[in-house]
């Protein structure tokens, strides 16, 4: 079975190359096929067999290249790399349907029913769990996807006919099918590749709606039924919810403001509003039930006669009388809350809802009288999933977060107290002081806010912000946005702050705090940070403010960030750190009467906490998960897991499942958190002295890693709306973490994913090693993602980058060391792991990578003769258009590099 799947794959792979060197030939010419055709078989044979054929050939051909020629040849090697991750994506599908049937997968919901069959829990505990659980990806508009949306269309039009084939089977005629791909691809190669200009928030928010409305709209009612259906539960409610932070997440990006928040709102009401006005159009197509000729509730015959359609023809109709009803309303209520008109006017006038709950309430009138007249055939229909998606998406498609820095809410805060004569300076005074003045002030009703005073712009803009966060609640309902949360938390008095502005905007109630509809929530990031989680959650839930909202919500939400722990202090240390601080956040919230929900800040790569979701939700402290998670999914994560239905719902269902064992199945963390969390934390120090010691503390280190690294070009993706800086400062600690990682997966290092493990296991007892990752799921889940991330890296290219440094000294003297830690990494993951080369038990993974690597290091090469040509002076744009395009390239291959 696995031959014929990698045939499978190999054919698609071949079909789809060779379309694309017709449509080079044909649009580039001869000549540029030629030397495209021969640096990639030159590359093959080289990655093949490295024993017969060396890299001098392939430098070879790559050396003199004209800029057109390189331009040529880097677009060539981008789209086919784009063209080839169709394919893989195809393969993996195919995989999974056929693990799924055969009961081999726990992440389906099948797989994981019948482990916790197996564990003794039955389906009674399961759906006990669900009906309280809260299951949510949020998606960030964090810039780590390079695809410009036009290319990412032309790659799901491709994978869409290959689908179709699929389904027609012996109907598909391969001509036709080959026409059609020539197309796809003709456009695909004269599509240009990065983007012209720079993004700007509503751009994002434009992207985000329209993976909502494409993707989300469709597939959370769909895997909702299949729970349902599974478990005999129809009336299990939502447990899946969408969240986005574009337009509510100003923290280092001050293009977001009241009316960017307001906007975000107003684009995802209007999506999900016409999504409602198209359904129930085809509802009332479908459903022309004659009142002659059947029966209906009286509660529909009451909703059908409120209707003013005023069409003889639908006069004895009443299913069709009620739809119209519903349109109409549904026509003035995207009025009320978009400010526009619906695209099809209603043919009369009806009152806006109230709410998405009185929607719900009259699709609701129309099932039951379905369902009781006419009985189970219409039990899971359109309209059913009507009212599924009305239930996850409101009128406000999806939950919103707010997030701002501490520094920012603290300058606010002080602010406002010194206008209003309350304290002169209350960034003096200490942590204790400043608790009891914002409890004091906390619980009286006088606003602190004059419109009649002066207050710095920084104020006005962050109380106009949460002005437009009350009004979208008074607008959407409480689902519309739940949580505010705090970067770069380090004190109780930062959650305070929060609600001492939510006060200000009517939005905290100093005589029913627990009535706060918005709950601050700390994100702990760095090191030092996520080590002081546990007092300083403890102190914020001391105090009787943020006691009630969280008692009154039965759960305190806390943030966890990968990618900052991660650059602070390596991928193992920030693994182990989060794992403990989960741990002890646990502990807290269960002394305070409340349960932990934890928000996983994870990016796409390793070195930002990527990997499996399945897996990493699996290998989290017992009783961290309890049916509750929230994990960010970012930049080119969203369109690699939720490109497609099929794709989408089985990342979904992953999500679920492993929410599931990890709350119900057998609990063993803790076991083996207490046998071998001594060694885990002492691998962790070590881990962390290794890194700092090169990131931190070896001079030249700074100069070297922004001269062997595009860290300057990648500032010219244009890929998102914030910069790649906190500041102007060129020190790593004010780098934000994206860039820092992209940087090193594209000189093919990946740094930020393995270094220091290799220094940190030295004189450590390999048995014991092994152990932990034969049954830690947690030391499991770090290999596993290190030898992925490994799989990926290249020190001999990372070497030609290294040729970018002006002193080739320093190159050498630190590229030698990451080079040492390489090769003592390599050897500890093997021992660790029992193979002879990195993913020897990942055997499906490792086939796809090598297959992938010929088609990406002709670009590293071009990248790498571009970025000279470009730091020597040379500003032809064709150069920086080059460069971008192997930089896309690059990204394409690797996948997850962001």
């Amino acid at each position: 079975m696995i031959q014929a799947a990698d045939d499978r794959l190999r054919d698609e792979v071949r079909l789809l190359g060779a379309l694309l060197g017709e449509v080079i030939r044909d649009e580039g010419g001869q000549e540029l096929y030629d030397r495209i055709e021969a640096v990639r078989q030159a590359s093959v044979a080289y990655h093949r067999d490295p024993a017969s054929h060396d890299a001098a050939e392939l430098e070879a051909l790559l050396k003199d290249l004209s800029l057109d020629q390189a331009i040529g040849l880097t677009h060539g090697f981008a789209a086919f790399s784009l063209l080839a991750n169709v394919a893989e994506d195809r393969a993996g599908k195919r995989r999974a349907r056929d693990q799924a049937e055969a009961g081999e997968r726990a992440d389906t919901p099948e797989g994981a029913l019948k482990r916790l069959d197996a564990a003794g829990v039955d389906r009674a505990a399961v759906r006990d769990l669900l009906s309280q659980a809260l299951i949510s990806p949020v998606l960030t508009a964090h810039p780590s996807e390079v695809r410009r949306k036009s290319v990412i269309d032309r790659i799901a039009a491709v994978g869409a006919l290959l689908d179709g084939c699929d389904r027609d089977g012996i109907a598909c005629s391969p001509t036709r099918l080959k026409a059609e791909l020539r197309r796809q691809i003709v456009i695909l190669w004269a599509t240009r590749l990065t983007r012209a200009s720079g993004l700007v928030v509503q751009d994002e928010i434009n992207t985000v709606t329209d993976w909502l409305q494409r993707i989300f709209l469709h597939v959370a009612p769909a895997q909702l039924a299949e729970w349902r259906a599974l478990l005999d539960t129809p009336d299990l409610p939502p447990f899946l919810r969408i969240g986005t932070w574009v337009g509510g997440d100003r923290d280092g990006n001050p293009n977001v403001d009241a009316e960017v928040l307001a906007a975000a709102f107003r684009t995802q009401s209007r999506a999900v509003l016409r999504f409602y006005l198209e359904e129930a159009n085809a509802l009332g197509e479908e459903l022309s039930l004659s009142a002659d000729l059947t029966s209906v509730t009286p509660e529909l015959a009451a909703l059908a006669q409120s209707s003013a359609d005023a069409s003889i023809q639908r006069a004895d109709e009443p299913y069709r009388r009620a739809l119209s009803r519903i349109y109409a309303r549904l026509s003035a209520t995207h009025l009320a809350l978009t400010g526009g008109p619906a695209p099809l006017p209603a043919s009369f006038e009806a009152p806006a809802y109230e709410g998405p709950d009185a929607f719900r309430a009259d699709l609701a009138v129309l099932h039951d009288s379905l369902i009781r007249t006419h009985g189970a055939v219409f039990a899971d229909d359109r309209l059913a999933r009507l009212i599924t998606a009305a239930d996850v998406f409101g009128f406000h498609m999806a939950t919103l977060d707010l997030r701002q820095n501490s520094d920012v809410h603290e300058r606010v805060v002080g602010d406002l107290l010194k206008v209003a004569g309350v304290c002169p300076d209350y960034a003096a005074l200490d942590e204790e002081a400043r608790l009891t003045l914002l409890a004091r002030e906390l619980a009286g009703p006088r606003p602190l806010f004059s419109p009649y005073a002066e207050y710095a712009p920084e104020t006005l803009k962050e109380r106009a912000i949460l002005q437009a966060a009350a009004q979208a609640l008074s607008a959407f309902g409480p689902q519309a946005i739940r949580t505010h949360i705090v970067s770069k938390t380090d004190a109780a008095s930062d959650m305070l702050e929060v609600y001492l502005l939510l006060k200000e905007v009517g939005l905290y109630d100093p005589a029913d705090p627990a009535a706060c509809p918005i709950q601050a929530a700390p994100l702990f990031e760095t090191i030092e940070d996520l080590r002081a989680s546990q007092p300083t959650l403890e102190r914020v839930l001391a105090e009787p403010s943020a006691r009630a909202v969280a008692t009154a919500r039965g759960v305190q939400e806390v943030m966890i960030g990968y990618s900052d722990s991660n650059k602070d202090g390596s991928y193992l240390t920030s693994g182990w750190e989060l794992h403990e601080a989960s741990r002890a956040l646990l502990e807290v919230t269960r002394a305070a009467g409340v349960r932990l929900q934890l928000f996983h800040g994870r990016g796409g790569a390793v070195g930002r906490g990527g990997g499996s979701s399945f897996s990493a939700v699996l290998g989290q402290p017992a009783g961290t998960v309890a049916g509750r998670i929230r994990v960010t999914e970012q930049g080119e994560v969203i369109a690699n897991k939720y490109g497609e239905p099929e794709v989408a719902q089985r990342n979904l269902d992953a999500l679920t499942c492993g929410t599931l064992l990890a709350s119900l199945g057998p609990q063993t963390d803790g076991g083996y958190s207490l046998e071998h969390g001594a060694t885990a934390a002492r691998l962790s120090a070590a881990s962390m002295k290794a890194y700092r010691a090169l990131v931190y503390e070896t001079p030249g280190f700074v100069d070297y890693f922004r001269a062997a690294t595009p860290i300057a070009e990648i500032a010219d993706l244009k890929i998102g709306s914030r910069p790649a800086s906190r500041s102007t400062s060129t020190a790593i600690e004010d780098l934000r973490a994206i860039p820092w990682v992209f940087s090193w997966s594209q000189s093919r290092v990946m740094l930020p994913g393995w270094f220091g493990f290799g220094s940190a296991v030295q004189g450590e007892d390999p048995d014991e090693l092994r152990d932990m990752a034969a049954a830690w799921p947690f030391f499991r889940t770090v290999v596993q993602n290190m030898e992925m991330v490994m799989a990926k890296a290249d020190m001999a290219i990372a070497r030609r980058y290294a040729g970018l440094v002006p002193d080739p000294a320093l190159a050498e003297r630190i590229h030698g060391a990451i080079r040492q830690e390489w090769d003592c990494t390599k050897a500890a993951v093997l021992s660790i792991t029992g193979h002879d080369d990195l993913l020897g038990g990942q055997p499906e993974l490792d086939r796809l990578i090598r297959q992938r690597m010929p088609y990406v290091e002709p670009l590293n090469h071009v990248q790498i003769e571009l970025i000279r040509r470009r730091r020597a002076g040379d500003d032809d744009p064709r150069v920086r258009n080059g460069i971008l395009l192997a930089i896309n390239g690059v990204a394409a291959g690797l996948r997850n590099s962001g």
